[in-house]
């Protein structure tokens, strides 16, 4: 088929290769032009763990350009612009607004169209765009068979190239059977898994069959909100329930472990630590929570989970000043700023609100991260931290060491080589990834979260 992919971010770039890697003819289309020529020469412009690979096998089939196309004959067309979060909480449809109408532009007469909302969007979004659309027809005289759909993605980052290839379910919304038939046979190679497997992001063992699921476009645009809604919510419970065991003396991991053997729980996201960030769970939990309110009706659970979200964070600093007693005039060494390990991504990551709130506190910052520093550098300029090559450089005259990022090299730390740099013996594990009785066999001082 012939696909279209509007915006090379995160859900874009992984959406579009994994599209042209099962066959399809995609065109990613991208403002930036040096986006547009880095990925041209098959280099990822995000890090996303067997994305590289992906992108090597899908090249063939692969078009980057900064304009869209002209659309005739049969086409699908998805809309993974950004939708950043508007003063008040609601999305910003500046882009789709503006991809939308280029689309629409681009259709020739005769053409048949789906148009797909991949973004993640306020309820009604289709419908709005399906308006754009029809308007956009009009103004140009343009006759066509033009249908939209919410298409939500369901992708984690740092392992977005394997939840592309391997997904639970793919959802659809659409009142239209032909966008439906059209949409089931783009994704027939995901759904039969008839593609040979690349040897970074092998098929996992007893895989089930995605489930295809069909229903009306505001559905659709629930579910979105629904699914990341209740992952920020159990992240945010278990976290309620580490500061009540720290209160009483229990281990958070232990009680964590033991629920989570419920199938009715599940063992996912149920990791205590700072609390999550990233692009989707604050931007999402705060526009549902905008859209009810419009609605007349409150959402208290979410809303909990957003602000449990923030304290934790607070935790973490008051932690640090309960230990140290006070906080001016020490070196603080983190260890992260990615949110989440395996990806290079900022947005809303724990570690700037740390760095923000300890450097008003008096604190001096040292970093380390293995992907992400070079990122930093970029987007914050004036970000007052000393940024460190190893995990020994950044212990070098530090009061206290925090983990961050849960990247996977930082629960083997060089615990020998760090104490002997250490100015102070403090330890806060905001992740849980260290083992404490190992940390303190050191001569360390341990914190950990709900431990």
């Amino acid at each position: 088929m012939n696909v279209t992919i509007v915006g090379t971010g995160y859900v874009g770039l992984t959406t579009g290769v994994g599209l042209a890697f099962f066959g399809h003819k995609v065109t990613c289309v991208d403002k930036n032009p040096k986006i547009v020529e880095t990925l041209s020469k098959g280099t990822p412009t995000i890090h996303e763990p067997g994305l590289a690979e992906l992108l090597k096998l899908a090249m063939p089939n692969l078009c980057f350009t900064t304009d869209i196309p002209k659309l005739s004959g049969e086409n699908v067309v998805i809309i993974a612009v950004g939708t950043p979060t508007r003063e008040g909480g609601d999305a910003d449809l500046k882009y789709l607004e503006a991809a939308t109408e280029e689309i629409a532009d681009q259709i020739q007469a005769g053409a048949k169209v789906v148009v797909v909302n991949k973004s993640t969007v306020p309820v009604g979004t289709a419908r709005h765009v399906d308006g754009i659309l029809q308007k956009g027809l009009h103004n140009n005289n343009v006759e066509a068979t033009v249908y939209t759909a919410s298409n939500p993605e369901f992708l984690a980052e740092g392992q977005a190239v394997k939840d592309t290839l391997y997904p639970d379910r793919i959802v659809v919304g659409t009142d239209d059977e032909d966008a439906k038939a059209m949409l089931r046979e783009l994704y027939t190679p995901l759904i039969e898994q008839t593609f040979d497997a690349p040897s970074e992001t092998p098929r996992p063992d007893n895989l089930a069959a995605p489930v295809f699921i069909t229903t009306t476009a505001t559905s659709s645009e629930v579910i979105k909100y629904a699914a990341n809604s209740f992952l920020a919510t159990k992240i945010s419970f278990i976290n309620e329930f580490a500061g009540l065991a720290e209160h009483v003396g229990a281990d958070i991991t232990e009680v964590a472990k033991a629920i989570g053997l419920d199938d009715r729980i599940g063992k996912r996201f149920l990791n205590a630590g700072i609390g999550w960030g990233g692009s989707c769970f604050g931007k999402d939990t705060r526009a549902i929570v905008t859209t009810a309110s419009r609605y007349g009706y409150e959402m208290p659970i979410v809303s909990s989970a957003i602000e449990i979200n923030t304290r934790q964070r607070k935790h973490v600093i008051e932690r640090l000043q309960q230990e140290l007693k006070v906080l001016r005039g020490t070196t603080i060494g983190l260890l992260g700023l990615a949110f989440k390990g395996n990806t290079d991504d900022l947005r809303d990551a724990p570690a700037l609100t740390l760095i923000e709130e300890l450097t008003e506190r008096g604190a001096t910052i040292k970093v380390h991260d293995p992907i992400t520093m070079p990122n930093a550098q970029v987007q914050y300029p004036d970000l007052n931290v000393e940024y460190c090559d190893d995990v020994t450089a950044l212990a070098n005259g530090c009061d206290a060491v925090v983990v961050v990022t849960d990247w996977d090299e930082y629960r083997d730390l060089p615990l020998d080589e760090m104490k002997t740099q250490m100015r102070g013996a403090l330890i806060m594990d905001a992740r849980n990834l260290l083992e404490p009785s190992e940390v303190e066999a050191k001569g360390f001082d341990y914190v950990g979260i709900g431990r």
